[in-house]
């Protein structure tokens, strides 16, 4: 007589996988949404602060007029490092993009209402974020969870 497993009994294990595996694929990627989104939120306070550091080796302290982030040319831009070309000073060795490339190649959200303030903007993926607020960054950059994460410099 041969040992072995019978048709069913295969087929009961090959459900019982499958329910498992459709129980936790769902938590899995939930998972990795709040770690792009905690990646986005970090990336902002990384501008951020290269941004204070370019206002105060500005003659007449100033953020960046205009920058364009849909680009590699995000903020004053050269070979993947933001600096200062006058004076050599780096404000970030490489800047930082949206982690999710596959839905969102570009770079956050920027925009200078005025010389002392500036707005950066990201979206968020997880729409029960605490940190996010409801709404687009701007009308040109849009947030498909309809979520976005703001800074706003003062």
């Amino acid at each position: 007589m041969k040992k072995g497993f019978t048709l069913i009994e295969l087929l009961v294990v090959i459900a019982i996988i499958g329910s498992l595996s459709a129980l936790f694929l769902p938590n899995f990627m939930a998972a990795r949404e709040r770690a792009r989104d905690s990646q986005r939120k970090s990336d902002l306070r990384q501008i951020q602060k290269a941004l204070e550091l370019y206002k105060q080796d500005q003659a007449s302290a100033s953020f960046p007029a205009s920058v364009a982030c849909d680009s590699a040319t995000c903020f004053p831009y050269t070979g993947g490092q933001w600096l200062n070309v006058t004076t050599n000073s780096i404000y970030m060795n490489f800047v930082p993009r949206d982690p999710n490339r596959t839905v969102n190649n570009r770079y956050y959200f920027y925009s200078n209402p005025g010389d002392l303030t500036y707005v950066l903007c990201a979206c968020l993926e997880n729409k029960a974020d605490p940190d996010g607020i409801a709404g687009n960054c701007n009308t040109s950059y849009t947030c498909t969870s309809g979520k976005s994460y703001i800074v706003i410099q003062p």
